[in-house]
């Protein structure tokens, strides 16, 4: 089963590289599927999105699939995890290559159901079961939304293939839609809010790390880029409200921060990770909601490609910490220094954004995260010695390298959205998006500050009670366990 397994990944990565083939070729969007009423069959469409997409998918399930036959090497259950993760992938794939709704919402149910059982491979753990029913019953309640959102779409376009939804969306362009447009839109967000794991249904995310390691690593690298993919894939109809937009922008905006905080307080090495994903996922919907979709693409990209990574080799992280003990040392900087270096570091992203043709008030989406990406390097521009005395050579140092990197992303970026503009709706930015994105770049400038005020060991009281706050997540999830576990009080010892 494990050699059926792997075998069958790589044709999938090989169909996806030919079709993504096919479609430089051809230069045009190519669909093949079986049509009935309504747009309602099954079938392919390979654009730009959707050929990244599963070339992307395709690329690290091969690699999953390989990694798992020795992670599970004499586990008396291994058939049964390689059947699972199998038809996961599958799910997956059927649901980025979808030519209408009903597919897509069809593979996004199944998606999760098929999650659930790799979810709790090891059932004789009570914390996997929590876990793992927790995601069940949010996963449910964004099935209900894309049920809905299905339905809404039959009465309002009257047909649920992308052939005919995406023309008539791009018709309404700037004009004013119907309020079944805007609950379409808004049911929309909210099932990819629910996907991504966002605030306040975000818990089950970080508890699910007692499944084999492919699985966190499919999960976190694959699965939970559907909520963006699913707003990157109905930008069209999404874009048509405005309110939408501010919507996915505040939400994402507002986990992201909360989520960067609480990983910096987190001492295991995949609970950390796990964080870092439901930030990364509020970085890239926030993105989304300002209008940024190629940005927002580019996004799902490199952080599928690092966190596939991150997860597969989690178990060296020790030898890694014990390789760079030592490495980089020096003094926490003076806050004035740091604060200088991140307002320095804006200002390098604004004079990149500039000579790519990229501005804050242009595109808010693509500069916010070029602005946070620079401003992580800001502490190697103030990097210390022993002595804790500026360094000027280690400050051009950090300066050249964030100038090259505010290119590199901007570049990238432009690269992005120009390679997907067919696939994608034009670059809406909604009312107040300046206004939001200069609040995340003061927000993430503030967690560097604190974490470099934490790093002095000067704390005063009020931070490290809030960090024993944080540690805990505000205890959202807490309050989540206690509704779940009253609901079902079979599972003991969770």
């Amino acid at each position: 089963m494990a050699r059926a397994a792997v075998f069958a990944a790589g044709g999938a990565l090989g169909a996806a590289l030919l079709a993504a083939g096919a479609l430089v070729v051809s230069g045009a969007a190519l669909t093949a599927g079986v049509s009935g009423p309504y747009g309602i069959g099954i079938g392919a469409r390979i654009d730009a999105l959707s050929a990244i997409m599963v070339v992307l998918v395709g690329f690290i399930g091969l690699v999953v699939m390989a990694y798992s036959r020795t992670y599970l090497l004499g586990e008396r259950r291994q058939g049964r995890f390689f059947k699972w993760l199998s038809l996961t992938l599958a799910a997956v794939l059927g649901l980025i290559v979808a030519t209408n709704l009903a597919q897509l919402a069809l593979a996004w149910i199944a998606t999760s159901l098929c999650l659930h059982r790799l979810l709790v491979f090891f059932p004789n753990r009570p914390a996997a079961r929590l876990a793992a029913r927790k995601k069940a019953v949010i996963s449910r309640m964004g099935d209900v939304a894309m049920l809905a959102v299905v339905g809404l779409t039959l009465a309002v376009f009257g047909s649920l293939d992308f052939a005919v939804i995406f023309p008539a969306a791009q018709a309404m362009a700037g004009a004013e839609v119907t309020g079944a447009v805007t609950g379409i839109a808004v049911l929309l967000a909210l099932a990819a809010l629910i996907k991504s794991a966002q605030m306040p249904v975000h818990g089950w995310l970080t508890e699910v790390m007692e499944t084999p390691t492919p699985v966190s690593a499919l999960l976190h690298a694959g699965i939970i880029n559907a909520g963006g993919f699913l707003i990157l894939r109905l930008s069209d109809v999404v874009s048509l409200s405005g309110g939408t937009l501010l919507l996915l922008a505040v939400v994402g905006g507002v986990t992201a921060l909360f989520a960067s905080l609480v990983m910096l307080t987190q001492s295991a090495v995949k609970g950390a990770l796990a964080w870092s994903t439901i930030a990364q996922m509020g970085f890239m919907l926030l993105q989304c909601g300002l209008g940024a979709f190629g940005a927002a693409l580019l996004h799902i990209v490199a952080h599928s490609l690092y966190k596939a990574h991150a997860f597969l080799s989690a178990g060296s992280i020790v030898d890694l910490t014990r390789a760079t003990a030592g490495v980089g040392g020096g003094k926490p900087a003076k806050a004035w220094h740091l604060g200088a270096a991140l307002a320095v570091a804006v200002g390098l992203t604004a004079g990149a954004g500039a000579l790519i043709g990229t501005s804050a008030s242009g595109n808010p989406g693509a500069f916010v995260l070029g602005a946070v990406l620079v401003m992580g390097l800001a502490h190697m521009m103030v990097r210390t010695g022993g002595t804790g005395a500026f360094r000027p050579a280690a400050a051009l140092r950090g300066l050249g390298l964030g100038a090259v990197l505010a290119v590199v992303y901007f570049a990238l970026q432009s690269g992005t959205a120009w390679l997907a503009s067919n696939a994608l709706a034009a670059q809406a930015v909604p009312v107040g998006a300046p206004w939001i994105a200069a609040v995340m770049i003061a927000g993430f400038g503030a967690v560097l500050l604190l974490q470099n005020a934490v790093a002095t060991g000067r704390t005063p009281r009020s931070l490290r009670v809030l960090y024993v706050h944080l540690l805990n997540g505000l205890y959202l999830n807490t309050l989540f366990n206690r509704l779940v576990t009253r609901a079902w009080p079979a599972i003991k010892g969770a």
